[in-house]
């Protein structure tokens, strides 16, 4: 007979634990449910709203919270305190090494590309990387793979680029856990705000103008600041997601390191545990303009669950009345970003960053 202590804790192994300060917000199980909206007394209603709408997204940001940790109050906005290092002239742009203070004792290395000529404020874009150890190094063209130089790439087509390197990636070295942070991916995301207010504040960038892309983790990482934070008012995913039971078959080892969110090891190992899924991270962006570029050979995020995600997020636009401004690209490739597909979102970017909003169509 087995014990009834062991039944007991094998048992308690398999029900997802409450996360420690977690926000109040109900959980939805099914995830392709997007327009349905749950009262405080359990009670569900269809979304028909953009009233309807505020309060699932609300849901969606606090179910994120539950995972990742809670987003920084104004106690961790410090004076950025841009600290410049270097200055190389490029033929069509100037490249600047610079460091800028994102929370109390916690400062973030970055390139900063600025355009030659330009003759009025810029579109500015915020260029995340992919998980390697140059970190913002390969999109700015210093190294890597000669198809990820997006940063690059984008400067020499007019925009103002900023790319800060990811927690542990590049010259950014940092405990994130020592420091109280509850998830890499969190400290991520409020780095990334940090580099908006550093945009923000430069005299040649438009800050009613700017973008944010990514391949790979910068992929998910453009779409997780994304939804937290409105002033990115175009993003572009490359290889970045797949709902998470597509995720080798369920297996969220990938998204339980020290590098992404523990919690999930700890209290939401399984799909079905998770309080959020991708489907609710892209909802939460609509309704500004997205594209995913989702290779159909791509071992890491697998092409079916990207689609069962945009086929679940399409009806949110819709309702918000941007059919418009999702858009998904399927490249026949491997885990890569090819150079046609490249060109169609830096396109994609230009459309919806246009001087004028009647050019935004």
């Amino acid at each position: 007979m087995v014990p009834l202590l062991l039944v007991l804790a094998v048992l308690l192994l398999s029900v997802a634990l409450p996360a420690p300060g977690a926000p109040d917000a109900p959980l939805y199980s099914r995830r392709e449910a997007l327009l349905t909206v749950r009262a405080p007394d359990g009670t569900e209603k269809v979304v028909r709203s953009e009233s309807d709408w505020r309060r699932r997204r609300e849901h969606i940001l606090a179910n994120m919270q539950r995972v990742m940790g809670p987003v920084p109050g104004p106690e961790k906005r410090v004076p950025l305190d841009v600290r410049i290092e270097s200055e190389q002239r490029e033929e069509k742009y100037t490249r600047t090494s610079l460091s800028y203070a994102s929370a109390p004792g916690e400062r973030v290395p970055a390139l900063l590309l600025v355009p030659h000529g330009l003759t009025g404020r810029a579109p500015a874009i915020l260029a995340l990387h992919q998980t390697v150890k140059i970190g913002k190094d390969e999109p700015a063209g210093l190294g890597g793979s000669a198809n990820l130089h997006y940063a690059k790439e984008l400067a020499e087509r007019g925009y103002v680029v900023l790319a800060p390197d990811y927690p542990t990636l590049g010259r950014h070295e940092l405990n994130v856990y020592e420091r109280g942070w509850v998830s890499c991916t969190m400290k991520a995301i409020w780095d990334n705000m940090r580099a908006l207010d550093l945009l923000q504040s430069l005299p040649q960038v438009d800050g009613a103008r700017i973008g944010a892309l990514g391949h790979s983790l910068g992929g998910h990482n453009t779409l997780f600041t994304a939804a937290f934070d409105a002033r990115i008012q175009v993003a572009i995913t490359s290889c970045g997601f797949t709902a998470f039971s597509k995720y080798y078959g369920g297996n969220l080892t990938g998204w339980m390191g020290e590098r992404y969110m523990p919690r999930i090891r700890t209290h939401y190992p399984t799909p079905a545990q998770m309080p959020f899924d991708f489907h609710d991270v892209l909802a939460a962006i609509a309704p500004r303009a997205l594209m995913i570029c989702a290779p159909v050979r791509d071992a890491n995020f697998e092409v079916s669950g990207v689609r069962e995600v945009v086929a679940a997020v399409t009806p949110v636009y819709e309702l918000l009345g941007r059919p418009e401004r999702l858009q998904s690209l399927y490249p026949d490739c491997a885990h890569d970003w090819p150079l046609d597909t490249r060109g169609a979102a830096y396109a994609w970017m230009d459309r919806w960053l246009a001087r004028s909003p009647a050019d935004r169509q």
